[in-house]
């Protein structure tokens, strides 16, 4: 072994006992992984990733994705070796309170950390689509020689991440789309937290993605560096196809007596084990988080080659804004990813007369943004012409036109959000998804961790109720809002008629800080007359007055979405028997919530307390708005195969109904 092996073995064995210490002391953690990947990982680090640990967010880095999330101990470990601001003392507070290296990887908490992974399958669902955001920059924005985000999206996953469909859709999804900049490296060490792998998963991996158009290769022993070196070079020359490295490693390798066992996924070694384990790897049994110096030489290298990259890049790109300065004011514009004031004030108007479905409303607001903003991007799981989400300006994103701003997502919800979330994680891009509100099931780990994250992340959910008729009860939603408001961060917004849908686009593209939920209608809706009443710009305070009584109210009608209108009638039907009420418009229990107390109270003061809600879901979580005195008109059953208007006659959706509870309370 020559010296340069030594040196990197030396690096190797570094990371794997300060997972091991890191796990140890917190008596809590997964140290086999890190152990048997860590040679994968030092050579992906040290030989191939473009990275600067002082910019973590440099435009033109490598994106690394450690979808085993659950080995962070490994990323962990590589980010204080290279320079991040990770210190030692942020190793040894691993897994508590207020640290910055929680149990898995967090986004925006720990710098380095490009997504947040854990739950299996959706760091390698984000990172393709990171993958489909660099291919499409690059299209958009090269330029001959000019070069800007040249950079590939890197990945370690594990079985238990193949296993999860989330993981097969977007294999599937990239393959298709061949997107040759993505490379995940696979441990396949054969363990799962049960046993052995062969006890559920037995399948050739290898063919099932050559099956998804992947390039596979494998390497027979993962701490053979030269085959890891050699294999990560041939995956970067495939430019056409993402590339599967198969590395099979051994779990905990470098300890005697838990290597290669279940026991070691999930659990600390123990003290004696962890002593053990160091005398096998050659290390001082008593030293712990020890970093030998010529191990953190080997990584300040990193450093310095990491700021010379950037400086290159930041010439380069001084040129490019040269030589295409109408290309590099659209970029900057793009970082900003906020609607232009111009288009604000030119934003589509509907005029009081006949109606119009919500989703073509924002299908008409989508399209006449996406004309001003070229960063704006997306499509839907195979729904477009029913969600109303096709660009007319613009062509589909595909393998032969990267540049193409109309993305086929196919039918897999799960991954088309995991992909929106990770173009979302790309500065200069801002992606939306869309499908049937139904089906937001079948995506909400996504939507998840797009709230976690913080991510601005749209999403178009249209079909919004029992409205949509003849489908029946599995495709009619009926808990769906109220599951996705109990997820902290995300935003749902169902607007009332076209005039707030064109508004629910402008909050949604100015909104910071989590994802956005519209929910669109099939049926069309009346667009309000407003010229004695509320506006439809004050949606984005997630409620607000729509028409109040000539005197002191003595109820309140409160609606979202389709149900707008019969709570207008129903004002207009009491009206005229003597009782004074305020119809209030409620898109957007989130926005609503934001407010001041002084505001909320002056749309819903306290002196009022006869209140009903109207909404043709759940009526689960109304009752802090109607109070102990108030009514909640809803839906708590599934729903039946019929024409939408009968329906909502079926489940006391009329003004006769809203009447006769209403004269229950007053």
């Amino acid at each position: 072994m020559n010296q340069t092996e030594t040196l990197d073995q030396l690096s190797i064995n570094t990371i794997r006992t300060l997972s091991m210490d890191a796990v140890q002391k917190a008596n809590s953690g997964h140290p086999g992984m890190p152990m048997g990947a860590a040679p994968m990982a030092h050579v992906l680090w040290t030989k191939f990733l473009r990275i600067n640990p002082e910019d973590p967010l440099w435009h033109g880095r490598d994106r690394f994705v450690l979808s085993a999330g659950h080995g962070c101990m490994l990323l962990y470990s590589l980010l204080h070796l290279s320079g991040y601001k990770v210190s030692l003392d942020d190793l040894m507070n691993f897994r508590q309170m207020g640290s910055i290296t929680p149990g898995h990887p967090e986004y925006g908490l720990t710098p380095g950390v490009e997504v947040t992974t854990g739950p299996l399958g959706q760091g390698f669902a984000h990172a393709v689509g990171m993958a489909i955001a660099q291919k499409h920059l690059s299209a958009v924005y090269h330029e001959g020689d000019f070069k800007p985000f040249d950079y590939h999206i890197y990945g370690i996953c594990s079985d238990g991440d193949l296993m999860e469909g989330v993981s097969s859709e977007s294999a599937s999804m990239a393959g298709h789309m061949g997107l040759g900049n993505l490379i995940f490296l696979y441990d396949d060490n054969l363990i799962s937290i049960e046993g052995d792998t062969s006890i559920a998963f037995t399948e050739d991996v290898k063919k099932r993605f050559e099956a998804f158009q992947w390039q596979v290769l494998e390497v027979k022993d993962g701490n053979d560096l030269n085959a890891i070196e050699k294999a990560i070079a041939e995956a970067k020359a495939d430019k056409n196809r993402p590339s599967l490295i198969k590395v099979r490693t051994q779990i905990a390798f470098g300890s005697p007596n838990k290597v290669g066992t279940a026991g070691a996924h999930g659990s600390p070694l123990g003290v004696d084990e962890v002593k053990a384990s160091k005398e096998s790897l050659g290390w001082p049994s008593d030293k712990f988080f020890y970093v030998p110096t010529e191990v953190q030489e080997q990584y300040n290298a990193l450093i310095e080659k990491g700021k010379q990259l950037q400086k290159e890049w930041q010439q380069k790109w001084e040129n490019y804004k040269q030589s295409h300065p109408e290309k590099a004011a659209q970029w900057e514009a793009a970082k900003k990813g906020k609607l232009p004031q111009e288009v604000i004030d030119k934003l589509p108007v509907y005029k009081p007369e006949g109606g119009v479905a919500t989703r073509k409303a924002s299908g008409k607001a989508l399209n006449f943004i996406a004309e001003h903003c070229p960063w704006l991007i997306g499509g839907s799981a195979d729904l477009s012409p029913s969600n109303n989400t096709h660009l007319a300006i613009s062509e589909s994103f595909s393998k032969d036109n990267y540049a193409g701003r109309n993305f086929h997502f196919g039918v897999r919800e799960h991954s088309m959000a995991a992909a929106v979330n990770g173009m979302n994680l790309t500065e200069g891009i801002r992606a939306y998804g869309a499908t049937f509100l139904i089906f937001s099931d079948y995506l909400k780990p996504s939507l998840r961790l797009a709230a976690i994250m913080k991510l601005n992340s749209i999403f178009v959910f249209t079909h919004d109720s029992i409205g949509l008729g003849e489908d029946g009860t599995t495709h009619q939603p009926v808990e769906h809002l109220m599951a996705m408001r109990l997820i902290p961060g995300v935003t749902v917004i169902r607007p009332g008629d076209a005039n707030e849908t064109v508004q629910a686009w402008r909050v949604a593209l100015n909104h910071e800080g989590g994802p956005i939920a519209l929910a669109l209608t099939r049926q069309d809706l009346p667009t309000v007359n407003r010229e004695s009443g509320g506006q439809a710009s004050e949606l984005e305070k997630g409620a607000y007055i729509l028409r109040d009584a000539d005197k002191t109210p003595q109820l309140i009608l409160m609606a979202s979405g389709s149900e707008v209108q019969l709570a207008l009638d129903a004002q207009k039907e009491l009206e005229k028997e003597g009782v004074a009420v305020r119809v209030v418009s409620m898109p957007s229990w989130e926005l609503f919530d934001a407010q001041s107390a002084s505001y909320k109270e002056s749309v819903l003061p306290k002196s009022v307390s006869k209140r009903i809600s109207i909404e043709a879901g759940s009526t689960l979580g109304w009752q802090k708005y109607v109070g102990s005195e108030g009514i909640t008109i809803g839906i708590d059953s599934f729903g039946e195969s019929a024409p939408g208007e009968e329906l909502m006659i079926h489940f006391g959706f009329t003004v006769e109904n809203i009447v006769k509870k209403a004269k229950t309370l007053v």
